[in-house]
């Protein structure tokens, strides 16, 4: 019997655009981390530091979930339907934290 060889011409650039795209997020979520231990060790502790680390942390979040489950490369009515319903809990967690806190401040003080 004789032997058939598969020879298979690799191309030198393949995966190339790939290779560039993790890298490029690798950076990017580098510098965000980066970013984050310079404020937490240089800003005092305050409603300023708070707010950005919540602001980064979303940040991170959106470019995550857009680079690794694809959904930048999805329609935008998918995105809306995943964005708003995001937005609305978000607005209700702080709408309960504020008013739960002035609850507490109205019977307690």
């Amino acid at each position: 019997m004789s032997e058939v060889h598969h020879i298979h011409e690799q191309d030198p650039n393949a995966g190339a655009e790939q290779r560039k795209a993790i890298w490029k997020t690798f950076w990017i979520l580098l510098i965000l981390t980066s970013l984050e231990f310079v404020i937490a060790f240089t800003v005092p502790h305050g409603l300023l530091k708070v707010t950005i680390f919540i602001v980064m942390t979303i940040v991170k979040a959106f470019y995550i979930v857009g680079e690794f489950m694809h959904l930048k490369h999805e329609t935008k009515t998918l995105i809306w339907s995943i964005l708003v319903p995001v937005i609305f809990v978000g607005w209700l967690i702080l709408a309960l934290l504020l008013e739960g806190n002035a609850i507490f401040e109205a019977v307690f003080k």
